[in-house]
């Protein structure tokens, strides 16, 4: 073993070592971070196309049509890929997202791009993505058993948190060189090349074997016989909504409230990737950690690090709170796949991650849209400040929910006759599949 290699951590080593799982990463890291790319070149190629009267409307229209069909597609689509195969989704995924962005390149290069053409491309790519989520999630469930998953999640998800880092600094270069719809021929290449990595994936036999092929419907029909799952998926929509708003405040707070230039803007976003990153990273180590627990913790250390916003702090304790921040939020994607992962049916997963990506990936638009009036209402600072309150609050309604379920079912066994005496050296306590 090499001196590198004993300063990753046992339990990614161990991850790593799973060959399917490695050619899987490889393949979407680069599409990671062709999506960071995208988020420069996509609002600065519809700068270009649109007409000077309507450029809000039409980046406006761009950016929504990259991310909000992947609600609808996990919807109206769910009846003919909730029991496809994942590594199947993770393709048909990839080869669309390829198809529509290199069409916007041929178009480019024709000179037939206009502004409706290119939000049209834009959302028929996105209309797999939540498929191609579910895929992803499902693969590392069927090649890892139950307590090996969280450090797999946590290297997918930091990529693409270190994608968002990097890509929109290297896509800033390249717009400044070339045309940004060549940018997006380099985000359509990346797909490519995870359509080929997936295209190569066998994982292990008796894992492909997700079900007995008995149909049991779409996700959000799974979901209504799996309260448990519900309660997460409403946990987490709820913290994503309430995080939109920042995303709207957050520039204004900047140029309004401190008078600054778009450079401290981004060094917020910078300091809060940063921070994602490690933070992910950190969370994929806690393999023996309880699940719900670091969930609502997270929630309300991200809701707490809102609230200087809100109370006329300097820029340097709301920038190293943004980047604490970031730190707290990075293990929140890992561990709340691996809820999922853990508590869904093998052959059920698709559909159910499919049906939690429809209402988590319009749970932030929502939020942010909400952001324009609240920021007229309350001012900037204010709407940060209420995100975080509220963030806060839903963290605590979250811990007590759980709470109370776990002591009622607590009280239904030994009603019952049913609940199991105390091992020896063991302290009594409230145990339930929530707290997990």
């Amino acid at each position: 073993m090499t001196r590198a290699t004993r300063l990753v951590p046992a339990s990614y080593r161990a991850a790593l070592a799973e060959p399917a799982f490695r050619r899987l990463l490889s393949g979407l890291v680069v599409s990671h971070l062709g999506d960071g790319m995208s988020v420069v070149a996509i609002a600065w190629l519809a700068l270009r196309l649109a007409p000077p009267d309507r450029a809000g409307l039409v980046v406006g229209a761009a950016v929504a049509a990259y991310a909000l069909p992947a609600a609808a597609g996990a919807l109206l689509l769910a009846r003919w890929l909730s029991r496809a195969a994942a590594r199947r989704l993770v393709l048909a995924n990839s080869v669309l997202r390829a198809g529509a962005l290199g069409a916007v390149v041929v178009l480019h290069l024709l000179g037939q791009l206009t502004a409706g053409r290119y939000v049209a491309l834009l959302a028929v790519s996105s209309l797999l993505a939540a498929w191609g989520t579910a895929g992803t999630y499902t693969l590392i469930s069927e090649i890892f058993p139950a307590e090996r998953r969280l450090p797999a999640n946590a290297l997918v998800g930091t990529s693409q948190q270190a994608a968002f880092v990097v890509g929109p600094a290297v896509a800033g270069l390249l717009v400044a060189a070339v045309h940004p719809a060549l940018v997006l021929g380099l985000d359509a290449l990346s797909y490519l090349l995870l359509a080929v990595q997936a295209g190569r994936l066998r994982p292990p036999a008796a894992a492909s074997r997700t079900g007995d092929g008995r149909r049991t419907g779409t996700g959000f029909r799974i979901l209504a016989r799996r309260p448990e799952l519900i309660g997460l998926i409403a946990v987490t929509a709820v913290f994503y909504f309430l995080y939109g708003p920042v995303e709207v405040a957050l520039p204004l707070y900047v140029a309004d409230e401190l008078t600054a230039a778009a450079g401290l803007l981004g060094g917020y976003w910078t300091a809060f990737g940063v921070g994602a990153v490690v933070g992910g990273l950190l969370g994929g180590m806690l393999t023996r950690a309880r699940q719900w627990p670091v969930t609502i913790a997270v929630i309300a250390g991200w809701g707490l690090l809102l609230v200087p916003f809100g109370l006329d702090a300097p820029v340097w304790l709301t920038l190293g709170c943004f980047a604490v921040g970031g730190l707290v939020y990075g293990p929140f994607p890992a561990f709340s796949l691996a809820l999922f992962q853990n508590a869904a049916d093998p052959a059920d997963l698709p559909a159910v991650l499919a049906a939690r990506g429809a209402v988590t990936t319009a749970a932030t638009p929502l939020g942010a849209a909400l952001g324009g009036p609240l920021v007229t209402a309350f001012g900037a600072a204010g709407t940060l400040l209420g995100s975080g309150l509220g963030t806060a609050a839903l963290a605590l309604l979250t811990a007590g929910t759980l709470l109370l379920h776990a002591r009622i079912a607590r009280g239904r066994r030994r009603d019952a006759g049913t609940e199991r005496p105390i091992a020896a050296g063991r302290r009594p306590g409230v145990r339930s599949r929530w707290l997990a």
